[in-house]
């Protein structure tokens, strides 16, 4: 195919946008009405506030007096600049992978703008205070709103709706785990319709899904399902097929083209593209965050761990006297655990066992094999009285924050393993070490202990797949309620 059949082709197949039933129209645009007047009310709730702020630091009272038809206009601005990050488009409504991100990107290009314009024009009705804490508070509130309408959009793809028609290409152990991936969890929206793959017949299964067609049929399968991604999985095609493909659906409108990375170690840690002699080569990081995102996730556990340790120590010191008189043996329980890259060391926590566990547990044959199968033992013979309300509420594991302290773990992360624990992950093992451990995670507020261990190494691979500053904090507010009623824990 050479150049101009590529664009002739490339115009012919921007006739793929997807037919959508009426109710799914109304739905999507009123998702986007949603998200809009979210942002407008967040963001004029941010002024306003703003102004108490810049009045309460002693700011000219110029600010109070800004005129509606101002106020008015650089609020719309933001939007507008809102508009043009991109927080509108299909894919970011829909997906909230570094909407945090682009939300401070976007606030902090609109301050900029006020103040290029604000010497320009030589006015002193814009205060820095002021400019300062409506920044602040619009890059958390805007956030803080879209969660919101986000937990809504969830609830409604529960229900069928909302989801984008997916088709993926190239029958691959990578494809088949993928497919899982997006069935299991439900929020992701994306429906996969099948497989296109010359090698196997057309209603034969790839793992629970069909095969409905050849590669050469793309087109037509295209339309026939309504097609919005498709996905290729690079280890099922050769390169010619590849840039074929890409030459087909690269640009075509209404098709969202997609690459899997062939390695399972490269789905989930960050990819560099770096030039040595003049050749473009990927660098595989050692850790999933660096950068900006790991001092963002360092200063939030901090910030949130000390003050937990200074107002907490006489709940810390109550509950290890607690643990002290209830049975003989050390507070402290320290469990060898693996940590970023494989490093081990040991997370803290208050015992809840007697010291006697080995012995009691060798009498339960059936208990040992649950243990071996499971790592966790729903009625289990070794716990102490104090032991049990602390599992209940997680209070066992308040000792974590020095270990949080310490940068061995993380507040929010996947969850804590063992080093025995690491061939249950299968070929994710070395996903799971690029990140710290957390005290809580997804597989916390999804269930707990209740969880099946195929559904902890999902939910894990889902949180470092998809890790955002918004996705902790979100984390955060939803173990509040698990562990007051203390849901799925033993």
């Amino acid at each position: 195919m050479d150049a101009k059949q590529w664009v002739n082709h490339s115009l012919q197949t921007s006739i793929y946008h997807p037919i959508q039933s009426r109710t799914e129209q109304l739905l999507r645009n009123l998702i986007v009405i949603l998200f809009i007047l979210s942002d407008l009310l967040m963001v004029t709730v941010a002024f306003q506030v703003g102004k108490v702020v810049s009045v309460a630091a002693g700011a000219p009272t110029a600010v109070e007096n800004i005129p509606n038809t101002l106020s008015i206009s650089i609020i719309f601005s933001w939007l507008i600049i809102f508009s043009i990050a991109g927080l509108y488009g299909r894919k970011r409504l829909f997906n909230s992978v570094h909407e945090f991100r682009l939300i401070f990107q976007a606030a902090t290009a609109a301050a900029l703008a006020i103040i290029v314009v604000g010497y320009l024009g030589d006015t002193t009705i814009i205060d820095k205070w002021w400019l300062v804490a409506t920044w602040a508070l619009t890059t958390s509130s805007v956030g803080l709103g879209r969660t919101g309408i986000r937990a809504m959009i969830y609830l409604i793809r529960k229900r069928g709706y909302l989801l984008i028609s997916t088709l993926l290409v190239g029958v691959s152990p990578e494809s088949y785990y993928l497919a899982e991936q997006f069935a299991q969890i439900k929020s992701a929206g994306i429906k996969v319709v099948g497989f296109a793959d010359d090698n196997l017949r057309v209603g034969a299964k790839w793992g629970n899904f069909p095969v409905v067609g050849s590669i050469a049929q793309l087109d037509e399968l295209i339309r026939k399902h309504n097609v919005e991604e498709v996905i290729i999985s690079t280890g099922a095609l050769d390169q010619e097929q590849l840039l074929s493909l890409f030459k087909r659906y690269g640009v075509a409108q209404g098709i969202d083209l997609r690459l899997t990375s062939g390695l399972f170690e490269m789905i989930t840690t960050g990819v560099q593209v770096e030039e040595i002699a003049s050749v473009p080569l990927a660098h595989i990081n050692k850790v999933r965050l660096t950068g900006s995102a790991r001092l963002t996730k360092l200063l939030t556990d901090y910030a949130l761990t000390l003050p937990a340790v200074i107002f907490g120590a006489p709940l810390l010191l109550a509950l290890a006297l607690a643990v002290k008189l209830d049975s003989p043996g050390p507070i402290i329980h320290r469990r060898r655990v693996v940590g970023v890259n494989g490093k081990e060391f040991d997370a803290f926590k208050f015992r809840t066992m007697r010291i006697d566990g080995d012995e009691i547990l060798a009498q339960h044959p059936d208990l040992q094999a649950e243990l071996a199968r499971n790592h966790k033992l729903k009625d289990d013979p070794r716990i102490t009285r104090i032991g049990g309300a602390l599992r209940k509420y997680s209070l066992d594991e308040l000792p974590q924050l020095f270990n949080v302290l310490r940068q061995e773990m993380s507040l929010v992360g996947p969850r804590m393993i063992a080093p025995n624990e690491l061939t249950k992950y299968n070929q994710w093992d070395v996903n799971l070490l690029t990140m710290r451990p957390g005290i809580s995670g997804l597989w916390q507020v999804s269930g707990r202990s209740d969880l099946t261990y195929e559904e902890r190494v999902r939910l894990d691979m889902y949180y470092i797949r998809n890790w955002s500053f918004g996705l902790d904090l979100s984390l955060i507010l939803r173990t509040i309620p698990v562990l007051v009623f203390g849901r799925g824990a033993y």
